[in-house]
């Protein structure tokens, strides 16, 4: 559960636009932090409008408090630590203790306050990511408002005037700042009834962590080398528990630098809404696979009818492997023997890889400290081999509303499980490089005959 920073007490307030004397006097809001990894159950609203809360991957909502009629939250930009999976911990720059930060929840027609508090060594600002605010409510440092300078606290005070999905980052060296993982999501439900069960929020943001290191190089353009969903991957990303017959919604925000197409096993869904709004039912399609461009939302929703343990997963096959996987030189076809003699020779310890794939099944091998494998993690019918950018949605019977435990691996009924058969001997590989004409099953060369026609 989240812990309680002491009141910041009579810190001067400056404010991010136009504010009120009555604000400016308010005392300033504790500031929850967590230092928890795994995703947190979803508090339900205990005053204000009442909205079916957001369950976000990994992380957590952010509390808030009432201050008459307006709701109160309190953001600090940090230096923080975050667990990528067991075995690798980096150095970012997040909020409340995390990257990305925690969720904001609120509902449309609320008016909010949010507190933003600079632990930095640099200048920052909060912008609103899609968000329909005041001018000088947006964020963008020098343009829109002074940054907020390390030890200052800034307020922003806005109207929630759409319902949607919606994110939040600085706009003040953004370069570095998104780099080191400052980021969050901002959730405005829409007034009334739910209409989904289960509903699901996670970011996708890239690092380049060199192996054996654990600061981020933030001057990067494409050369990343770590795939995560809210600074998670696989198999230290959670699995989605998911109810059998349950309406789900998928809420995928992309703060990293390339495309990612997510692609959702055993179901077709429809996108629903983006950044910019809802998505009326007339211009919606079924699809398994939908891209997220960068800088962009996503919402995804479908019916949970298929029980199963499900891949929910980027489809660049590059993102689905962790920092060990960058780079690696393709040996596939190379004789193994002459190449580990010759590496021998150079360093003793070495091990020639990567003859016939890269497929490393059960086997380990020892790494930089630091430094997760390429593909890892483990399944009831042996090692998944994956990485990065990948989980598992399970769906089953009988989870009660509000159980986003993990429920173990799915009992598949008898005779639906992919089983081997006797078969007759495989043919040797054919279009080996190294063989004659007339080898391994081909063809002599005098044997062809040119068709005429």
């Amino acid at each position: 559960m989240p812990s309680r920073r002491q009141f910041l007490g009579s810190a001067a307030l400056i404010g991010a636009g136009v504010v009120t004397g009555r604000v400016q006097a308010a005392a300033i809001p504790e500031a929850p932090t967590m230092d928890q990894v795994t995703m947190q159950p979803p508090p339900h609203p205990a005053s204000g409008p009442d909205y079916h809360p957001v369950v976000t991957l990994n992380g957590w909502s952010l509390p808030w408090r009432m201050n008459g009629d307006v709701k109160e939250f309190h953001l600090v930009a940090e230096p923080v630590v975050r667990e990528f999976a067991k075995g690798m911990r980096v150095n970012l720059w997040g909020y409340n203790g995390q990257s990305p930060g925690p969720t904001i929840e609120a509902v449309e027609g609320e008016r909010i306050r949010i507190f933003v508090t600079n632990k930095l060594p640099e200048p920052t600002t909060v912008h609103w990511h899609g968000m329909i605010v005041p001018n000088g409510m947006d964020g963008v440092g020098g343009l829109t408002q002074p940054h907020i300078k390390p030890g200052k606290t800034f307020v922003y005070e806005f109207e929630l005037k759409h319902s949607g999905t919606f994110m939040y980052h600085p706009h003040s060296d953004e370069m570095v700042q998104a780099a080191m993982g400052m980021m969050g999501l901002f959730i405005v439900h829409p007034r009334g009834p739910s209409l989904v069960d289960r509903d699901f929020v996670f970011l996708m943001n890239t690092f380049r962590v060199d192996p054996g290191t654990a600061l981020p190089k933030v001057a990067e353009m494409t050369d990343f080398n770590i795939w995560s969903f809210n600074s998670r991957v696989f198999p230290g990303i959670d699995p989605l528990p998911v109810r059998l017959g349950d309406r789900v919604r998928l809420r995928m925000g992309n703060l990293s630098m390339t495309n990612h197409p997510i692609h959702v096993h055993g179901h077709s869904f429809a996108v629903t809404g983006t950044d910019g709004g809802w998505i009326p039912p007339s211009a919606q399609w079924p699809l398994t696979t939908v891209d997220v461009p960068v800088g962009a939302l996503r919402v995804a929703e479908f019916v949970a009818d298929n029980p199963g343990d499900w891949a929910l997963h980027c489809h660049k096959s590059h993102h689905t492997m962790n920092a060990m996987g960058h780079d690696v030189r393709n040996f596939i076809g190379v004789p193994k023997e002459d190449l580990a003699r010759a590496v021998a020779r150079l360093a003793p310890d070495a091990m020639a890889m990567g003859t016939n794939g890269m497929s490393m099944g059960d086997m380990e091998m020892p790494g930089p400290d630091n430094t997760l494998p390429m593909m890892t993690g483990r399944g009831q019918f042996g090692a998944i081999e994956m990485g990065g950018m990948f989980t598992v949605m399970k769906v089953r019977e009988g989870l009660a509303r509000d159980d986003y435990r993990d429920p173990g691996p799915y009992a598949f009924p008898a005779g639906t499980v992919a089983y081997e058969v006797e078969a007759p001997a495989a043919e040797p590989p054919r279009g080996n490089p190294s063989m004659q004409p007339g080898e391994g099953g081909a063809p002599p060369m005098k044997a062809m005959k040119m068709r005429k026609m």
